[in-house]
């Protein structure tokens, strides 16, 4: 498949001009400096009125990776969620799906970094002026990060911050979910699936998603902890309350198998709660992964876990290593069911 690939993209167009704007006006209206266009998103309503929720365009489906806490891994699992599923042939498509990543984390966005692409240059625009996503190992991608200016002139972008309000935000996410032109190269076919990589908390960005956006499923992240725990009932609780279906569940770092033994430590306490909060929710538990070493390396590398496969890391990770690439193609499957395909 040729989004498969590992070459990048040649952007055949002209660079973002990110305006980064300080007039009142184009802040809250245009926060990303796109050139005006007359087919806006969706708007949220200033008083009542019911929203429209619609598809984002060139995107077949969507699922959003979510937890109501931070720190739980969400954002290493989406990308290789999205990567599990790329990988997979199904019958009922007769090839790999056309899977991308979108990084909704304004203040916060780590998939730059995850995929390799912090020193990306800036995204290109199509003569209608939808950006297009920068790729990387074959998958398209799009993130706040890669709209950055740098802070100093020798700083990084990974530097700058963002300190906006929530009407900038809010305007920010729409031109995210909805300025991009998913297709490759800004012509062909669209994504059979979009992963959304959510920040944490139930504040705006999920709200905007949740009540502008036909999403099909959520999955929620957790760690075995009881302060994890609570805060994905809220998430659930939100998600439900914006009518978004709750694919599953998934417990990250459930447990760490040393590379010379097969005895499972769990070093942040027993899964039985998280599973009992499964029960009691009615959220099916798509898996439980291991605590890997490998994982974070990959992570930090911008090469993501689900790519890599070598006897150094087989022998490094031993046994966890194996069990956390099988139980996440299982989630994969899991995922890939829930959006009414068969396998």
């Amino acid at each position: 498949m040729a989004m498969l690939s590992a070459k990048l993209v040649q952007p055949p167009l002209r660079p973002c001009l990110k305006l980064f704007s300080t007039t009142h006006l184009t802040r809250h209206e245009n926060p990303l400096g796109l050139p005006l266009r007359s087919n806006s998103a969706p708007q949220m309503p200033r008083r009542g009125g019911p929203i429209q929720q619609r598809h984002i365009p060139h995107v077949k489906k969507v699922i959003a990776v979510a937890s109501g806490k931070g720190g739980v891994g969400k954002s290493t699992l989406a990308v290789n969620l999205a990567f599990a599923l790329a990988m997979k042939k199904f019958s009922i498509l007769g090839r790999r799906p056309r899977v991308g990543i979108l990084d909704l984390d304004i203040f916060g966005p780590s998939l730059p970094t995850m995929m390799g692409l912090q020193h990306s240059d800036e995204p290109t625009l199509t003569s209608s002026g939808s950006i297009l996503p920068i790729i990387n190992h074959g998958l398209p991608t799009m993130s706040m990060g890669y709209l950055l200016p740098k802070s100093t002139e020798n700083a990084l972008k990974e530097d700058a911050a963002i300190v906006w309000r929530g009407l900038m935000v809010q305007k920010a996410v729409q031109q995210l979910l909805f300025d991009v032109d998913w297709r490759e190269g800004g012509h062909g076919p669209g994504l059979d699936l979009l992963i959304v990589d959510m920040p944490p908390g139930t504040g705006d960005v999920p709200l905007t998603l949740g009540q502008l956006v036909v999403v099909d499923g959520a999955v929620i992240v957790s760690t075995p902890q009881d302060v994890s725990l609570a805060d994905v009932r809220r998430g659930i609780a939100m998600f439900r309350k914006i009518s978004v279906p709750i694919t599953g569940t998934i417990l990250n770092q459930a447990y760490f198998v040393c590379p010379s033994c097969t005895t499972q430590h769990q070093l942040f306490g027993s899964p039985d709660a998280f599973r009992s909060m499964a029960s009691t929710l009615g959220v099916p538990v798509l898996s439980e992964l291991p605590l890997v070493k490998g994982v974070s390396i990959g992570g930090d590398s911008g090469i993501p876990y689900s790519l890599t496969a070598n006897s150094q890391q087989t022998e490094m990770d031993g046994a966890g290593g194996a069990v956390w690439r099988s139980a996440l193609a299982s989630a994969a499957d899991r995922v890939w069911k829930s959006l009414g395909q068969e396998g």
